[in-house]
């Protein structure tokens, strides 16, 4: 219920039924009448309880007011109102009601209704269009790109001081092209506030007036020209800018707005009231004018201070078909329609892929070779939105087939049985965790590479002198990615399997090959049974020399590689058997020509009966320290 009504309601239940002879039952229907919205019953209770008063009541008077006026029975809350007017003088807020229900009369007139149905596109729609600025709802004017991929006026984002982008060069040469007369609108627009600003209000206006000359569209620079115009007292040309406005935008309350004003201070109240309820009647909560309105149904001698607010352009921009040339969006490093456009911070736009190329090798722009080393380290790639609405509205054919072959690249990237990327650095194993510190340019587009086609996998092979790197190998699977500041990574790796190389290749940089993945020889029977008890004599022994280290060298082992696994309940479970034996290969202390070959098996026991004499080998050469009595251990941990 509304406030004051309820407060009202309470004064005439609680505090005067006594001294107004009014009926405490009749009240309380009117409050269920009320909250019920039956507001014609409300204004017959009103009216009958007036009808038995001596004296009319003001208070009461207000309240059949309101009841008649949210029923729709204008003429007569007009008369209650002056009976309440004549006890004593009308305050604005009291006129809440009427102005409500006026403005309600004319949003459901057939002409608003017919007009709104045909054209059926709201103000916002309107004046944020694909090429407006989203600050200031004008054409794009300097457009600059932030890091989050939206587009505005760069005087609009710098009204606090400079932010250190620059204009986007390919958004401002298309607006330029596409929009010559509005651009050139836009900057005399922007010259005459600048000089507004600074009191030169002669100058200021000169400027408008030669920017409405090349775009008399634009209903912003209207109404700030009818802005400037009132604070000049030239009322008469604030009104014909507010005519202009209400012509080309019928249905924008800003645009009723700024002729309200106009009105208001020529002293045309009775036209003013009119515009104000029109704005009203497109925009029910704008509460500034609505206060507005209930000052001047009163007449009252107030002027409005509020400022006059940006109104909307009369249609949605279009490219015109003639100066549509998709050369214009290609990238320049592709030479190809942008895909995935994104903008540095010195203005020039790429392809998301290509820009990342480019700056794995080198952290400047490829266009004006700026320092973007502060952009890389955030690795703020995000989309030039406007750009790619644009390539999505004009040139959606082209964009599509632009896309196909990018999906098709990247189907053949992610396809690894037709070819693995080949990272040569050091020996890895299934199973085994291989972090990696990642600089090398090549090696930059290889991890990425394959976080974007999702397969995360890629091989990894130590150098070979006359192959280039060795003919078996072990495939590793990203878990994780950390981007440093310079561009470097660390990358988080695990083994996943073996494989065997069947040719070599080269793709951007880096090797490739064909494979064939390596899984271990299945035994079984007798076999089995004794491959089960060289493999349980092995893990001993294995347990054993892990144990008789120093501290400070098993330490350094746990915590690169972790603890020795547990014996596998199935030794012949997985393609590269247990884990464990391949977690030794990696701690013990051999060269990597010696590692290879026992990652070439292809049968577990051989591998065991290798690692067995390894081990036999390394305890030899160091013996394990002889096991000290209870006496010395007792001297040595004092």
């Amino acid at each position: 219920m509304d406030v004051r009504l309820e407060n009202h309601l309470d004064y005439f239940i609680h505090d005067n039924t006594a001294a107004a002879g009014l009926s405490p039952e009749m009240l309380a229907v009117a409050r269920e009448a009320f909250r019920a919205g039956d507001f014609n019953l409300l204004a017959e209770i009103y009216g009958s309880q007036l009808a038995d008063l001596r004296h009319p009541d003001r208070s009461l008077c207000l309240l059949n007011a309101d009841a008649l006026s949210r029923a729709g029975r204008i003429a007569e809350a007009l008369d209650s109102y002056c009976t309440a007017a004549n006890l004593d003088r009308l305050r604005p807020n009291e006129l809440g009601s009427l102005v409500d229900c006026i403005a309600h009369t004319l949003r459901v007139k057939e002409c608003l209704k017919e007009c709104t149905d045909s054209n059926g596109v709201s103000e916002d729609e309107h004046s944020l269009d694909l090429f407006s600025c989203r600050l200031c709802k004008g054409l794009l004017i300097e457009p600059t790109t932030l890091e989050c991929g939206h587009t505005f006026c760069k005087p609009c984002i710098e009204d606090d001081g400079p932010i250190g982008f620059k204009v986007n060069v390919v958004l401002s040469g298309l607006l330029s092209k596409w929009f010559c007369a509005e651009s050139e609108a836009r900057r005399c627009w922007l010259e005459g506030d600048r000089m507004r600003n600074e009191q030169g209000f002669i100058n200021a206006l000169e400027k408008y007036n030669y920017a409405l000359e090349k775009a008399p569209f634009m209903c912003g620079l209207l109404a700030r020209r009818a802005e400037l115009h009132m604070a000049m007292n030239n009322f008469r040309q604030a009104l014909q800018d507010g005519d202009a406005m209400c012509r080309l935008t019928p249905l924008s309350p800003k645009a009723h707005y700024v002729k309200a004003l106009a009105l208001n201070k020529a002293g045309y109240n009775e036209e003013a009231l009119q515009e104000y309820l029109y704005c009203l009647a497109l925009k029910p909560d704008w509460t500034s004018v609505k206060l507005e309105t209930q000052k001047l149904i009163l007449c009252s001698d107030e002027s409005s201070s509020s400022q006059v607010p940006a109104a909307c352009c009369s249609e949605r921009r279009e490219v015109p078909p003639q100066l549509l040339d998709s050369s214009d969006m290609d990238c320049s490093v592709c030479m190809r329609l942008f895909y995935e456009p994104v903008t540095t911070p010195c203005g020039h736009t790429f392809c998301m892929k290509c820009l990342e190329r480019c700056l794995d090798h080198n952290p400047n722009c490829p266009l004006c070779k700026e320092n973007i080393t502060e952009y890389l380290a955030t690795r703020g790639y995000h989309k030039t939105l406007l750009m790619e609405e644009v390539l999505q509205r004009y040139l959606s054919e082209e964009l599509a087939e632009r896309s196909k072959v990018y999906q098709e690249e990247m189907a053949e990237l992610s396809n690894l049985a037709q070819e693995v990327p080949i990272f040569i650095c050091t020996m890895a194993f299934p199973t085994i965790p291989c972090p990696l510190q990642v600089f090398e340019p090549c090696y930059r587009l290889m991890i990425r590479r394959s976080m974007e086609t999702g397969t995360k996998q890629f091989g990894m092979c130590i150098a070979d002198d006359i192959k280039g790197f060795a003919d078996y190998g072990c495939m590793l699977e990203v878990k994780d990615v950390k981007f440093q500041p310079d561009g470097r990574s660390v990358v988080d790796t695990v083994g996943v399997s073996r494989f065997r190389v069947l040719s070599h290749g080269h793709r951007d940089g880096y090797n490739t090959a064909k494979i064939e993945h390596l899984e271990d020889q299945k035994v079984e029977g007798e076999e089995l049974a004794e491959l089960q008890k060289l493999h349980d004599c092995v893990y001993e022994q294995a347990s054993t020399w892990f144990t008789s280290l120093k501290d400070n060298m098993k330490n350094q082992i746990v915590s690169h590689f972790g603890q020795l696994p547990e014996k596998d309940p199935d030794i012949q479970g997985g393609a590269s058997g247990p884990a464990w034996c391949w977690w030794l290969l990696a701690v013990l202390p051999l060269e990597k020509r010696a590692q290879l070959s026992i990652l070439a098996m292809t049968t577990l026991r051989e591998r065991l009966s290798t690692t067995r004499r390894v081990l036999s080998l390394v305890t030899r050469k160091h013996p394990p320290p002889r096991r000290p009595s209870s006496a010395a251990a007792s001297s040595s941990s004092l």
